[in-house]
């Protein structure tokens, strides 16, 4: 039995699953985000911890001392500081903490932002690990000698479960901006400009390789077998993509969450102008000799839950009188033609390609005739168009896409995942696993202990279970809605970027 361990930023789950890729186990917990008067967003760590453990314990209450292996999944860009004793001496800043962006320009000025990302992979980010490292240094230096190791979640809590000592898997040191993504090992450039002690950071190690077993007394407390391997793990899009069967060229996943993200892999690393220009990441896949990119929506899923909260209070009435989901009410009375209005869904500014965190959403095209269910296709029509958008520009870059998996909420919808196909005109399929980052995971622990060596195996453990092929009127038909949302953006940045501010009534 291998487990695999998922820590997001919001829950953790843990599922067992047999050599053969069957689930046996299966737990999940939620827990908080503690957002700051500043406007930080924090969590602490060892409370994350501790529900960790829970899931485990529950996950693996039937099959436990069957465990030969473990690894795991972890949100990324979030830093924790630990004492020697692995534990956590502050809050965890999660990725979405942007406190940084003094430090990203200081970064900017002292090494170029071009150059950052020729090295590591990364641009400047207020989000990156890096980032906020540079932050406790400059703004708590009482905090950052104190700490023993600045550690990421895949560190943390392999640490937790008893890892050799604290290391950190390829893909999650790729994620911090101060890891040389040729040379595979911490940039002493980027290190030696700020003055960061290289033995303040894990020792890096490729996705799966041994850590060390789990700690008796814990093995004993979660009911797991004393003698099972720790493997290091990685970041959650990268597992998830290998938990998706992504092991090539041409494949991608979409994640559809609260946030939709669309996983690409290269066979090397791919650094150009475009990338650059679009926000793109390049970092190591969890799978040797591969790299992974992603395009970044950050409402997704968020997005028509806002609408249906807002503006369907009708609909959650008859769908709960009837006994049903109040989506699946609201998509079987969806026009089946294309939205007459256009959404701009940048309801937490834009991301990938733009990244602009000034932008806003909006409706476009309504008249005295617009319904809600008008909208409602929009918004999900207008949640495919970004894919798109992302999809030509990874195009353009050189990391074509011609198959998408999917994972997530969105997977549920047969309505949602035809629509994808017909505006992204590739075929989309959903997974017999629907947790693809525990998988991914599972197949890491795997991997350990000389499992899944070859990417046909993996291949073959990842079963699929519905594709969805681009119908071709359809597909027509939204060919020239495309054209016109593609020009949305430039067209209403110069009014969107400032709607939202106190002076908006004097845009001239």
């Amino acid at each position: 039995m291998l487990l695999g361990i998922d820590v997001g930023t919001t829950g953790a789950k843990a599922m067992v699953f047999t050599e053969e890729g069957e689930a046996r186990g299966y737990a999940f917990r939620e827990y908080g985000i503690l957002y700051t008067k500043e406007g930080y967003a924090c969590q602490d760590a060892e409370y994350v911890w501790r529900v960790t453990k829970e899931v485990i314990r529950e996950a693996a209450r039937e099959e436990g001392q069957h465990i030969r292996s473990i690894s795991i999944s972890v949100q990324g860009d979030a830093v924790i500081p630990v004492d020697c004793n692995r534990t956590a001496i502050d809050y965890a800043q999660l990725g979405m903490d942007y406190r940084g962006t003094g430090e990203v320009q200081l970064c900017e000025s002292r090494l170029g932002a071009e150059a950052v990302f020729a090295r590591t992979g990364m641009r400047p980010h207020p989000m990156n690990t890096f980032i906020k490292i540079l932050w406790i240094k400059r703004h708590d230096s009482r905090l950052y000698e104190k700490t023993y190791k600045f550690v990421t979640y895949a560190d943390f809590i392999l640490g937790k479960l008893g890892s050799s000592s604290i290391v950190i898997d390829y893909t999650m040191a790729a994620r911090t901006q101060a890891f040389d993504l040729r040379e595979e090992r911490w940039s002493e450039e980027i290190l030696g400009a700020f003055g960061i002690d290289e033995e303040k950071l894990g020792t890096p190690v490729p996705s799966g390789t041994v850590a060390g077993t789990i700690d008796r007394e814990l093995a004993e407390e979660l009911g797991i077998n004393s003698g099972a391997v720790l493997a290091a793990g990685g970041h959650d899009q990268t597992c998830a993509a290998a938990g998706a069967g992504i092991t090539g060229e041409g494949m991608a996943l979409d994640s559809h969450g609260t946030a939709e993200v669309l996983t690409a892999v290269c066979g090397r690393p791919i650094l150009g102008k475009v990338m650059f220009d679009g926000f793109y990441p390049c970092y190591n896949h969890v799978l040797p000799g591969r790299y992974a990119t992603f395009g970044l929506n950050h409402t997704g899923g968020a997005l028509l839950k806002w609408f249906v909260e807002e503006y369907c209070k009708e609909d959650k009435r008859l769908a709960k009188e009837q006994g049903a989901q109040v989506y699946d009410y609201i998509i079987g009375r969806l026009p089946q033609p294309p939205s007459h209005v256009m959404v701009l869904p940048y309801l937490n500014g834009s991301g990938t390609p733009h990244c602009d965190w000034e932008m806003r959403g909006g409706i476009l095209g309504l008249t005295m005739a617009t319904g809600r269910y008008d909208i409602a296709k929009a918004v999900m029509e207008s949640l495919c168009f970004e894919m798109r958008l992302n999809m030509e520009r990874m195009e353009q870059a050189g990391i074509p896409i011609r198959d998408i998996r999917c994972a997530g909420g969105g997977a549920r919808s047969a309505a949602g995942l035809q629509l994808k196909a017909d505006i992204m005109g590739v075929p989309v399929t959903t997974l017999k696993v629907r947790e693809a980052a525990c998988f991914g995971a599972a197949i890491l622990a795997g991997r350990a202990i000389g499992l899944y060596e070859s990417m046909e195996e993996i291949q073959c453990l990842v079963r699929t279970d519905i594709t969805y092929e681009p119908e071709k009127v359809r597909r027509n038909m939204y060919e020239e809605r495309y054209r016109v949302y593609r020009g949305l953006y430039d067209v209403m940045k110069p009014v969107m970027s400032r709607v939202g501010r106190v002076d908006a009534e004097n845009i001239p």
